[in-house]
């Protein structure tokens, strides 16, 4: 009894020394980690990595590693200021809604500064000076300037001042895209005549490629600057301090030449915005007081309105082709399905499950931008985003015609054959009149999936509602008060067919009362 109870007092003493030990451990790694804090304050910074060359994208050779002019840029201010720089991803669209709930410190992402900007964040002095560049394709020599874009297609990165540009010019057709590789590719297409962006995008894809080439003078200066939450002013003064010195010491010089973006009079008309802003900034000065009226405020949002209505009428238009072309592939594919010999009823399953296994995204992607590349098959992005949803959502159809064929008891299909009905006849009387009332409603489910499916078509350069909510609400740097409009626009537009569906049920319903 006693030796086991030593044996006990040595087991407990030893846990307990270890345990010991390890708390120690903790509590000196926790302090260490404390005092590297205190050395080492870390600057949060955010960007889109999809944005691409020349400004924040990922390296090849080096996977979740950002490189980039800005990136060097971020660095080089980190390194002077004495900050470890993190590195946070966000969309584009997202990067200053992102800094108002203080999931980092700093955006830098090519964002232009314009005066609308200012009254939502603060900008750090202009780190780079540039212009907006006009591209066509090598052959093209009616485009010569702006002047001239009238009654083209011209394609540009959504919401950019380029964007805004373009509104201002009468008769031309825009074109956004989310990506400026994709701008390019319609324009060496034919989809588009022309493509106007920053110039440092234009210079790292258009200058290399044969095809394109540059027209026109410089247009617009524009500025890019560091996006700072409103209240910061203590960071700010610190960032325009440091992009001073690396201006005056050349280090932005060797950072800019080092992506090809150096110009001979970069220097100077840096130096003259920065002259221009060399007061250090109080915060009395700075917060403005809003003093707007209720008039004022609202006048923005109603402004919007008539964009918006033209992506809805876009929306619908899409959305009831689309449904159409289901409803009658759909048709057609059961038909096979059920009626055709084994080999083309196989086949006819294989569709259907490909469509029915894949992303809508992604068919969207080949059917506008590989086909062409691969097949030659050149297509409208309205006639494409019309085809893409509509063969997508005929596999879906086809399974619900399927389903309410099979629904309708065989008992009648017998009892009609054997009543001399052919059976054509029969389909047509018997069983098509019962399956059309069974399929209504999951008809009428999948349309409004398709209405609210027609937002991927933003990707094939079609500004339908969900597009126009994300300029919207990214101008006015907005989310909930344009969300609500555009909710209530979707839920407006889904109503009447939720009508027509209940009016077609029950007219097609042998044991309701019709009205």
């Amino acid at each position: 009894m006693k030796i086991t109870l030593q044996k006990h007092i040595k087991y407990f003493s030893k846990k307990f020394n270890i345990n010991f030990l390890l708390m120690l451990l903790v509590l000196i790694l926790a302090s260490n980690y404390n005092s590297i804090s205190a050395e080492k304050k870390i600057l949060r910074w955010a960007a889109d990595s999809e944005s691409g060359a020349p400004y924040v994208f990922e390296d090849e050779s080096k996977q979740g590693v950002q490189i980039g002019f800005e990136v060097d840029i971020i660095k080089e201010i980190c390194r002077m200021l004495d900050y470890q720089p993190a590195f946070f991803q966000n969309q584009w669209d997202g990067l200053i809604p992102g800094l108002d709930r203080n999931d980092y410190d700093v955006a830098i992402n090519g964002i232009e500064i314009t005066d609308e900007r200012k009254d939502k964040i603060l900008f750090s002095i202009p780190y780079y000076i540039t212009f907006e560049q006009l591209v066509v394709r090598k052959d093209d020599n009616h485009i010569k300037n702006l002047k001239t874009l009238k009654g083209k297609a011209v394609g540009t990165l959504s919401s950019s001042l380029a964007e805004t540009i373009l509104k201002e010019l009468e008769g031309v057709e825009i074109r956004t895209y989310e990506s400026e590789y994709n701008s390019f590719t319609d324009l060496k297409l034919g989809r588009i005549d022309a493509v106007l962006i920053d110039a440092p995008v234009a210079i790292q894809y258009a200058k290399p490629d044969p095809e394109l080439k540059f027209v026109g003078p410089e247009i617009k200066q524009l500025s890019y600057g560091i996006a700072i939450k409103l209240n910061n002013i203590d960071l700010k003064n610190s960032i325009d301090s440091a992009i001073r010195v690396m201006t005056n010491t050349g280090k932005l010089k060797e950072i800019l030449t080092k992506w090809s973006l150096w110009e001979p009079d970069l220097w100077n008309k840096l130096m003259d915005v920065h002259t221009a802003n060399s007061n250090i900034i109080k915060i009395e000065s700075q917060i403005k007081k809003s003093n707007k009226t209720f008039s004022e405020r609202v006048q923005p949002y109603i402004n919007w309105l008539p964009e918006l209505g033209k992506a809805a009428l876009l929306t619908l238009n899409i959305s009831l082709l689309s449904m159409i072309l289901a409803m009658a592939f759909g048709l057609m594919l059961v038909l096979l399905r059920v009626f055709a010999p084994t080999p083309i009823s196989k086949l006819t399953v294989v569709y259907i499950e490909l469509i029915r296994g894949t992303p809508l995204l992604m068919q969207l992607f080949f059917i506008y931008y590989v086909f062409p590349v691969h097949l030659g098959i050149k297509l409208d992005p309205f006639v494409a985003a019309v085809i893409g949803l509509g063969l997508n959502y005929a596999a879906y159809e086809a399974e619900n015609y399927r389903a309410g064929l099979f629904a309708v008891p065989r008992g009648q299909i017998e009892a009609a054959i054997s009543l001399g009905m052919r059976k054509r006849d029969t389909l047509k009387h018997i069983v098509f009149p019962q399956a059309i009332r069974l399929v209504i409603p999951p008809m009428t489910n999948d349309f409004i999936s398709l209405l609210k499916d027609s937002s991927l078509v933003s990707v094939i350069a079609m500004v339908e509602l969900t597009k126009a909510y994300g300029k919207f609400s990214s101008t006015m740097y907005d989310y909930i008060v344009p969300g609500l409009i555009v909710a209530a626009i979707y839920l407006l537009l889904g109503l009447p067919f939720v009508k027509i569906a209940k009016w077609a049920e029950n007219k097609f319903s042998h044991d309701k009362k019709r009205s």
